[in-house]
């Protein structure tokens, strides 16, 4: 019985550390392509490692475009989303989940709906809508559109009904109102549902890359997504210099998750213990 139990744990252990290899493999491709030369990235058959590390790489993403300016959009929009994200969706999901009113349920499910249809579906009536607001080529049409979820709205709520209800009818006795049970009460103590929220929207704002193509055509309103897909050429492409602006950009993300990953899993795991 122990033979079995010990070769159980060295093929899991083994599965595990294929499955890392598969993962971590492209990101470590990206980090050494983006140190060689071009023709040491067409090279067949492929070569690993290259001779002389290409650093001018890194310095040639920020001449080759508005490298900084297309950083700092994203920074900026994915604060911004984010913040609307916590509060808005939170709002909502409170009011789904704490407040009881004719026809609760039914206009949850409805608004879940959303959930069902695909993204590209609203892609030409959110272009119309910032269109005819005269929004186009700005910031602002980067951001109206991700304010707001149905997916992060489910997730909180989820999150809210699992807290005790003598914490709201305790909150009642003292006076407080519907607005102040959610800020001082029930808001702190969904830390952990709120940076699950966090992470999904930041890693969804920070990598959209559709809807900026459609609504923005200024390099300097671009985010990064849209912004380094200048770099490939119609015939050729710099892919060094590619995956330099490449590695640059998903490096916050990366260190967003290894921060905050122990909280992203706790607020993922307690948000289904109750529907």
């Amino acid at each position: 019985m122990e033979n079995i139990s010990n070769t159980r744990k060295v093929v899991i252990h083994a599965l595990l550390i294929i499955g890392s290899i598969v993962m971590v493999g492209p990101f470590l491709w990206m980090v050494l392509t983006s140190l060689k030369t071009v023709g040491e990235a067409a090279q067949i058959p492929p070569k690993i490692f290259p001779e002389v590390f290409q650093w001018s790489n890194y310095k040639e993403v920020f001449s080759s475009f508005p490298f900084a300016e297309i950083y700092w959009n994203t920074f900026f929009t994915t604060v911004i989303k984010t913040i609307g994200q916590l509060f808005l969706c939170s709002l909502a999901a409170y009011a789904f989940a704490r407040i009881k009113f004719p026809g609760r349920n039914f206009f949850f499910i409805l608004y879940l709906s959303v959930l069902m249809i695909p993204p590209q579906a609203f892609l030409i009536p959110q272009y119309q809508i910032i269109a005819n607001l005269e929004l186009l080529n700005t910031l602002t049409a980067l951001i109206l559109p991700g304010l707001f979820s149905a997916f992060g709205t489910f997730l909180l709520r989820q999150f809210f009904m699992t807290m005790p209800d003598e914490l709201e009818e305790a909150a009642k006795i003292d006076g407080c109102n519907h607005f102040q049970i959610y800020w001082r009460i029930m808001l702190p103590l969904a830390k952990p549902g709120l940076i699950a929220l966090a992470i999904f929207t930041i890693i969804w704002s920070w990598n959209d890359f559709l809807w900026p193509l459609i609504v923005n055509s200024s390099p300097d309103k671009m985010p990064l997504s849209a912004g380094l897909a200048s770099l490939q050429g119609q015939y050729s492409t710099n892919y060094p210099v590619l995956m330099a602006g490449t590695f640059l950009a998903s490096w916050p993300l990366i260190i967003i998750f290894m921060f905050f990953q122990k909280a992203f899993v706790e607020g993922i795991a307690l948000s289904g213990r109750k529907g």
